[in-house]
């Protein structure tokens, strides 16, 4: 798989857990230096800091995630973007 362009990632790009799946949020920062990452808000679950290394791919305007990657509880939070939708919550 080749390197994502990390470079094309901009503020309000949405991010995906996979290819043609629903987006889970949006980019809300960029932060650079001894450990980038990306400042992420999730829907149910804020703000949350993502390492680069769990960025699987960058295009058109789209971030997509390795969930594999990601800390247990980015991915908790990520099992719960869709509560608000259900009736009752």
């Amino acid at each position: 798989m080749p390197t994502p362009d990390y470079a094309a990632i901009r503020l309000g790009d949405q991010v995906f857990t996979a290819e043609g799946a629903d987006p889970v949020g949006a980019v809300r920062e960029l932060r650079s230096g001894p450990h980038p990452a990306l400042i992420i808000y999730i829907e149910n679950a804020g703000d949350i800091a993502i390492p680069v290394p769990a960025i699987r791919a960058v295009h058109d305007g789209k971030v997509v995630l390795d969930p594999e990657k990601l800390e247990d509880k980015v991915r908790r939070a990520l099992g719960h973007v869709r509560d608000s939708e259900i009736p009752g919550w």
